[in-house]
């Protein structure tokens, strides 16, 4: 098969996909696999090459970023169930002040939501809003809405979050974690803004539950605090994420500036991010015997493990998806158009995110499954490839590209959807004036950015 047929195969069958995932119900993992054996067969690979491909494909992710997804996430749990994630939550509150309460949410989220997943990190900071809302007298929608961005933006763009941590390793830029948190960084500010603006101009039109009752019976911020205990200090629940980045930083520094010999060597060894996460873990591991909770150690990774291991098995099959394209002619013909597809470019990639996302509800599972489509920067026969997205900085942009799809938009068929209108108080209809509209302009508004970047940059 070849030609436009090829591509209409394609698109019939990641339409097919989308819907086995979003209407019929059927698990990610086995709807990728189900879609990329027919794919496979249906394209015309010789039937002997097919299990090799299917294996190659599968094995590939779990060689490359396995490990640091379970890490990442182990990180995550251990700064949750500490009592780490409040403490730097408190830290930001102190540093923004509590006058604007929106913008301390907003942070807030952004930071915590770095290493812990967003549906959590609602849980955990929801307390702390209604506090500072009760102690303000602020708007809860606005509020709310601005935990949920903060929480929402890091969550898609910046590793160790699992998703962009995915991304990064299918794209093959799994050992340069560093430029993608740095570049994640960069790229959160659009949708941050956006964000805090939207909060506080829909906080004037729409009413929670909260806002009607006044919400007289809840804690006080002061109070809260108090409630928790003893908080461990700001080193201690900093220092798993903070220290990560800064291992990682050596190790680009040291390639940036040329170092050789041991020095080279170490600093590379200490950067590779398996050995920077595990730095990571390790204050963990101080910061759960400083809190008591070493006993929990083993159940935290058993439950982490739990969390993880879905996301890593759909990552995978991302991976074959993506590796029965490649071997199936697909780059070959848009090799042959590549004047029409450097069109598209950078928005390819934040397309079939958000259409996977707005589809099946899932940020990660849209993430996942879109960087198995792109394929590696590094093989001449991937989407990457086709589209001119061919060097390590090409690659990066495309991780925030699928990043602002997987933003595009939180609805009805999204877990944290509910999460915020439940926990917000608000009605499902108040969700969509809300969460739905914060999360398409900020995908909007992060993808414009990451396109006048590129301009720059590639």
């Amino acid at each position: 098969m070849s030609g436009i047929a090829l591509i209409i195969t394609f698109i019939i069958a990641i339409a097919i996909m989308i819907v086995a995932i979003s209407k019929w119900n059927v698990n990610p993992f086995l709807a990728l696999m189900g879609v990329s054996l027919v794919l496979a067969i249906v394209v015309g690979i010789p039937l002997k090459d097919i299990p090799t491909t299917i294996g190659s494909g599968f094995s590939g992710i779990f060689s490359s970023i396995g490990i640091v997804i379970i890490l990442g996430a182990l990180i995550g749990t251990i700064l949750e169930k500490t009592g780490a994630a409040l403490k730097l939550a408190e830290m930001v509150v102190r540093l923004v002040g509590q006058k604007r309460p929106q913008l301390a949410m907003e942070i807030m989220g952004w930071v915590v939501s770095i290493p812990v997943f967003c549906d959590s990190g609602f849980v955990i900071l929801d307390p702390i809003r209604k506090a500072l809302r009760k102690k303000t007298q602020f708007s809860s929608v606005a509020m709310t809405v601005a935990l949920s961005a903060g929480l929402y933006t890091s969550h898609v763009f910046i590793p160790p979050t699992p998703g962009p941590i995915a991304a990064a390793g299918t794209l093959g830029i799994g050992d340069n974690l560093f430029m993608v948190i740095v570049l994640g960084a960069v790229v959160s500010i659009p949708s941050l803004i956006i964000a805090y603006f939207y909060a506080n101009y829909i906080g004037k039109r729409v009413r929670s539950a909260e806002d009607e009752t006044q919400d007289l019976d809840g804690q006080d911020y002061d109070s809260l605090l108090k409630s928790f205990g003893k908080l461990p200090n700001g080193f201690l629940a900093l220092a798993p994420i903070l220290i990560p980045i800064l291992c990682m930083a050596l190790g680009s520094l040291a390639a940036a500036l040329g170092w050789t010999g041991n020095v080279a060597a170490l600093s590379k060894f200490i950067g590779s991010p398996i050995i920077a996460l595990t730095v990571g873990l390790l204050f963990g591991v101080i910061l759960l015997m400083h809190s008591g909770k070493i006993r929990d150690f083993n159940s935290m990774t058993t439950d982490t493990m739990k969390v993880v291991g879905p996301i890593l098995f759909i990552t995978a099959a991302g991976g074959v998806l993506g590796k029965v394209i490649a071997s199936a002619g697909f780059v070959g013909y848009m090799n042959e158009h590549a004047a029409a597809l450097s069109m598209v470019g950078i928005f390819f990639p934040f397309l079939i995110s958000a259409i996977l996302k707005s589809a099946q509800g899932s940020s990660t599972v849209a993430i996942t499954t879109t960087a198995g489509i792109m394929g590696s920067f590094l093989e001449g026969g991937s989407m990457m490839a086709a589209l001119g997205l061919s060097t390590p900085l090409a690659a990066v942009l495309t991780v925030m590209a699928i990043g602002a799809g997987a933003m595009t938009v939180s609805h009805a068929n999204d877990s944290y959807f509910w999460v915020v209108t439940n926990f917000g108080g608000m009605k499902p209809e108040d969700g969509y004036k809300t969460q739905t509209m914060v999360t398409l302009l900020m995908g909007i508004a992060s993808m414009i950015f990451i396109w006048i970047l590129s301009l720059f940059l590639l």
